[in-house]
């Protein structure tokens, strides 16, 4: 027994000692740290040179301690310190890294690169070793070293896809952005599942329109060399998406389409994408495309609604709109309903019919009633029973019945909560609020969808909220916001002529106004819509000539350009227009509109 509880107090005492001598070890290490961080480097060498003789201590101090020795030039003393840690640590790659890092420190380049060659040769089949020994020379500047470990590594591996990713993120950190989309792609064709992380990396990596011309290029030379691997040209239509070339994108798309026999869903979906983005002439030719050689698919009758929705895009935006056109685009409609019948995507197109009636033939009942007609359809869609609801509130604002308006939005709003139509709704109470010039309670609607889930929604909320306070906050008897906002309620009516005349009684009556922009804006707009374009150019020109710099000064350049091109067809001045927005504007959400619009007027393939 007394033998037993002898040996205990040994071991207590070895304890206390060795917890003793080390809490003195470790409060040295944090001395000597603070020295070295507060540039009291004589100090922190003499510490941890001596910490440096009990080898514990040497992954705890290893780091600073080396660093200072090398900008001390110390080499005699770091050489001494490493060649006794390499013997201390005989499997740790580390301290043969740094001494080769001290070899070029004292220009022994070659001497040092052989170093690095043995060690990466030593470890050339270890996975783990060669990736945390390639991450050291990523972490000490030697980047090269570590591409050629990579290198090595994947050779070793007889594996021509191992290590992509982590040779990829080298070659960024290098700026070389070619080779890294190379080891990119060769990532995500080995691991497909991870595509759109890829997609991801590369839309925050390739920021300028000539790196996602590259990527283009490359991966054109992938889909000619790899034609059945279809990663590259799901790529490719990317980049073109990316690029707003969505002629290009669908070219790809058919290809893919005719190689694998597809149903045209993924064409298709090009074709709606560009129909968003108002790109009319390839819209129609995409959903053309599916029309001839996809009959007897869903798709079908999706393309036949969507592709006179396309045509309905292009009379809408040709100005002066000509009324013939607009019946035309009707008894398109009717035709379609004709051949089909009554199905979900015929209901679209018998709604589409509607807002023609009401805002462009002014045949007010006849929109009633056929949405009325829709809303009681017993098995309708739910989104499309509200959406029908809402264009009917809209248009007992044009009969000047505000109050069932409001009615429909609310309801709508009501049974959609959080969804993106009831924001929808909530929005048109917001401007219904505006246009009676009741802005207290449209800035309280505005102020709820400022956080809308819907990003659109959320812009057009802050928009009107910033309109309103802007105009407001000076002005205690918001008179001219109250004329401004009638103004745009005889807009939303089609009543452009009425508009126009208020719009210069306001420009006479109250000059220099805070809103004469918008003024002047609305003015361009209405003119260019009425087909006076050399009229519509003298307003917007205005804006720039006073207040370029303000919030409307990209929308009026590039509406002015639009106009040149579009509308008077001078093809030379607008691409000059062009060219100096994308010098003036460079932050603006129409600069890749802009630049696709001047590469086309250039004459670029794209």
């Amino acid at each position: 027994m007394k033998r037993e509880n002898t040996f205990k107090v040994l071991v207590l005492i070895i304890t206390l000692i060795y917890q003793n001598v080390y809490g003195q070890d470790a409060a040295q290490i944090q001395l000597a740290n603070e020295y070295y961080v507060n540039g009291d480097l004589e100090k922190a060498v003499s510490i941890y040179k001596d910490l440096s003789s009990d080898s514990k201590n040497i992954p705890l101090i290893h780091s600073n301690y080396f660093d200072l020795l090398i900008n001390a030039k110390e080499f005699k003393e770091a050489d001494r310190y490493i060649k006794k840690n390499i013997k201390l640590f005989r499997g740790n790659v580390y301290y043969k890294i740094d001494y080769g890092i001290l070899l070029l420190a004292l220009n022994k380049k070659e001497d040092a690169n052989k170093e690095f060659e043995t060690i990466v040769e030593s470890i050339k089949k270890d996975q783990y070793r060669l990736r945390i020994t390639a991450q050291y020379f990523v972490q000490k500047q030697l980047r090269d070293w570590a591409l050629r470990a990579y290198k090595i590594g994947r050779k070793a591996s007889n594996n021509n896809a191992a290590y992509a990713l982590e040779l990829a993120n080298i070659y960024r950190i290098l700026n070389n952005k070619d080779l890294m989309v190379e080891e990119y792609l060769t990532y995500v064709n080995q691991n497909p599942g991870n595509l759109s992380y890829v997609k991801n990396i590369l839309q925050n990596l390739l920021v300028e329109p000539e790196e996602l011309v590259s990527l283009e290029n490359i991966l054109i030379q992938k889909v000619q060399k790899f034609p059945n691997e279809s990663i590259y040209s799901d790529l490719l239509i990317w980049v073109n998406l990316q690029q707003k070339n969505f002629y290009g994108a669908y070219v790809q798309a058919r290809a893919v389409d005719k190689r694998f026999r597809g149903d045209g869903g993924g064409v298709l979906d090009i074709g709606k994408i560009a129909l968003e983005n108002r790109a009319y002439d390839d819209a129609i030719e995409i959903f053309t495309y599916i029309i001839k050689h996809h009959v007897n698919t869903i798709n079908y009758s999706i393309a036949r609604r969507l592709v006179i929705q396309a045509r309905e895009g292009m009379v809408k935006n040709s100005f002066p709109i000509v009324e013939v056109e607009i019946r035309n685009l009707i008894g398109d409609y009717e035709n379609l309903i004709g051949e089909l019948g009554i199905n979900a995507n015929t209901v679209e197109a018998i709604r589409n019919k509607a807002l023609l009636h009401a805002f462009y033939l002014d045949e007010k009942d006849s929109a009633i009633n056929i949405l009325n007609r829709i809303i009681a359809m017993p098995r309708i869609n739910g989104r499309l029973k509200a959406t029908s609801k809402l264009d009917l509130g809209d248009i007992y604002i044009l009969t000047g019945e505000s109050w069932e308006s409001s009615l429909l939005y609310s309801q709508v709003e009501k049974t959609h909560k959080e969804q993106p139509i009831g924001y929808l709704a909530k929005l048109k109470n917001a401007k219904l609020s505006y246009y009676k010039g009741d802005f207290e309670l449209a800035k309280a609607h505005l102020d709820v969808l400022k956080e809308a889930t819907t990003r659109e929604i959320s812009n057009d909320a802050m928009d009107l909220s910033l309109l309103i306070h802007s105009n407001t906050f000076l002005d205690s008897t918001d008179i001219v916001m109250q004329k401004y906002a009638y103004v745009e309620l005889l807009l939303f009516q089609n009543k452009r002529i009425q508009a126009l005349d208020s719009l210069e009684e306001m420009i006479t009556d109250f000059p220099g106004h805070s809103l004469t922009d918008e003024i002047y804006f609305q003015m361009g707009t209405i003119h260019r819509q009425l087909g006076q374009f050399e009229e519509a150019i003298n307003y917007l020109e205005k804006i720039q000539e006073h207040n370029a710099t303000d919030i409307l000064g990209d929308d009026s350049l590039f509406l002015i350009a639009t106009i040149h091109e579009k509308d008077l067809g001078n093809k030379e001045r607008a691409k000059e227009i062009y060219q100096t927005f994308l010098t003036s504007y460079a932050g603006s959400v129409f600069v890749a509109e802009a630049r696709k619009r001047f590469r086309t007027l250039r004459g670029d393939t794209i």
